[in-house]
């Protein structure tokens, strides 16, 4: 409110210590004054309307110019050769890539987002699934000090990487709800022991927001110097717009206040543009640096097979696809209902096709044996509902056949 106007409001002061009205006062006079305190208050009531109604277009404003100036503060960022190798963390990089990783070279935007987040800065990066983007954190891990923090929504997917990093004989673990006490012990203990070799940590969002031991216990690896970076894999569970919301994720915007020193790197294949403005609202790194990657998938051939009405027929198309074109080919099979994949994976046993179910009903014990034996290939082909989908880093996959069609354009583009 300006000055002049604050000024110029009337205003109704009420003395505690003024007289009762006079005995002989008329009617008439009591009804006058009544009548002028309405008015007042009706004035007043009106003006308060129209202030509230400028305070809500000058907020509006407010955000619109904060915008402004946040993403020309992210221009002015991005505009920086961030492909470039003279950071004094370049060559360990490059080192641990090939030693450490065995690959011989970058993929495209994988580098730059690297060295954004090394430098300290928020950064979410939108990239296709098979693009590259578990390296973007994985890769500073290995060469920085202390420990990354990865949240994820899918035990599959932690499950998948931490078999892979172990097997480089990079320090990865996973606490979740499911590990046993003995290992929740051991875990938080390394958390804090500067001699440990933990590198990456893995957890769901709902041991950020339910578990207050956890939370105290990342409080004091942060106080001992020891949380490096924090990772939001599948970054678009945090929005409501997004395609596949998880409650527990809008909880993740407390580490920002927690935690503000710990640069933030959030992850997804899909994110529109209003997915992404809600995802720097609630992780509150509204000046995060923004990094899209190219969506063309060359490698990828799309195909449509007339799917047989009568189910015995569909089984049998199936096999014979499985036992002659992708003969020894390891595979994903994809159903929207449990009692589908159920149905399908019994069926396939039954013909000889070496293949196991993966759904979010089965015991995380039975869900990890099928995912260990498909990744050493003992089993082909996994048929699973999308729980299965997101993550998956097994470079042999040579076949994914959508059984059923898939509820959304976003779980077609996961599968």
């Amino acid at each position: 409110i300006q000055v002049s106007e604050f000024l110029s409001m009337s205003f109704v002061t009420i003395d505690s210590d003024c007289e009762e009205p006079h005995e002989a006062r008329s009617d008439l006079d009591a009804e006058t004054e009544l009548c002028k305190i309405d008015e007042e208050i009706s004035d007043i009531t009106k003006k308060i309307r129209q202030y509230e109604q400028r305070r809500k277009v000058l907020k509006l404003k407010a955000e619109k110019l904060k915008e402004k100036i946040q993403q020309k503060e992210c221009n002015a960022l991005l505009e920086q050769d961030w492909e470039r190798r003279r950071f004094s963390w370049s060559e360990q990089l490059d080192k641990a890539r090939e030693e450490v990783f065995r690959i011989p070279s970058y993929r495209p935007d994988q580098l730059a987002v690297i060295n954004a987040s090394m430098s300290g800065h928020d950064c979410l990066l939108i990239m296709p699934t098979g693009g590259g983007k578990s390296l973007t954190y994985q890769l500073p891990a290995v060469v920085s000090q202390g420990v990354t923090l990865v949240v994820s929504p899918l035990l599959s997917l932690m499950e998948d990487q931490v078999m892979s990093l172990t097997r480089l004989g990079v320090g990865a673990q996973m606490l979740t709800s499911t590990s046993d006490q003995a290992t929740k012990k051991r875990i938080m203990a390394e958390m804090l022991d500067p001699k440990s070799p933990l590198k990456l940590l893995y957890v769901t969002p709902e041991k950020c927001s339910k578990s207050k031991q956890f939370m105290a216990k990342l409080q004091k690896m942060h106080q001992a110097g020891r949380f490096s970076r924090l990772a939001v894999d599948e970054v678009h569970c945090c929005s409501q717009w997004g395609h596949d919301f998880r409650p527990d994720y809008k909880f993740l915007g407390a580490m920002r206040t927690m935690f503000p020193d710990v640069p933030i790197l959030g992850l997804t294949a899909t994110s529109t543009a209003a997915v992404t403005k809600d995802v720097k609202d609630i992780l509150r790194i509204p000046s995060a640096m923004v990094f899209t990657a190219g969506f063309n998938r060359p490698n990828l051939h799309y195909s449509v097979r007339l799917k047989p009405e009568n189910a015995e027929e569909n089984i049998k198309f199936l096999v014979k696809l499985i036992q002659g074109e992708f003969k020894e080919k390891t595979g994903i099979i994809y159903s929207t209902t449990v009692k589908e994949v159920d149905t399908l994976y019994q069926e396939l046993k039954n013909h000889g096709v070496k293949a196991g179910p993966y759904h979010a009903q089965m015991e995380p014990g039975s869900r990890s044996k099928v995912h260990r034996l498909w990744s050493k290939g003992d089993i082909k082909v996994v048929v699973a509902t999308v729980a299965f989908g997101m993550g998956i880093d097994k470079p042999d996959v040579r076949f994914v056949i959508h059984n059923t069609v898939s509820r959304s354009m976003e779980n077609f583009y996961q599968e």
